[in-house]
């Protein structure tokens, strides 16, 4: 695991706060909109969550997510750093909205 190092960010760029590589990769970071997001490797996909800004909490609830990503892991070397780090930045930037139905 690696801690990326950022306190020189002023949060108005993607930046990756915590990375794992490998089979069990995951982590988060945050946007530049003040959005957070998460990602995680399951069954062969790098799936990731991006969140809505001032969460109320350390741990974001399903409501909290707005928009998703999927992408497989053929795509690039889930065990290189900035590999991973390349992926997440394209597939955050284009993460579809979540849409929810009407209560």
């Amino acid at each position: 695991m690696t801690l990326a190092v950022t306190p020189e960010s002023d949060r108005r760029e993607f930046a990756i706060e915590d990375i794992s590589t490998g089979v069990f990769a995951s982590g988060f970071g945050h946007l530049g909109d003040g959005r957070s997001f998460s990602f995680h490797v399951h069954r062969g996909q790098l799936l990731i969550e991006v969140y809505h800004p001032r969460l109320a909490g350390p741990v974001p609830h399903e409501e909290d997510v707005v928009a998703t990503a999927v992408r497989s892991l053929v795509d690039f070397d889930i065990d290189d750093e900035r590999s991973l780090t390349a992926a997440l930045r394209d597939a955050v930037a284009t993460a579809q909205p979540v849409t929810r139905p009407a209560r």
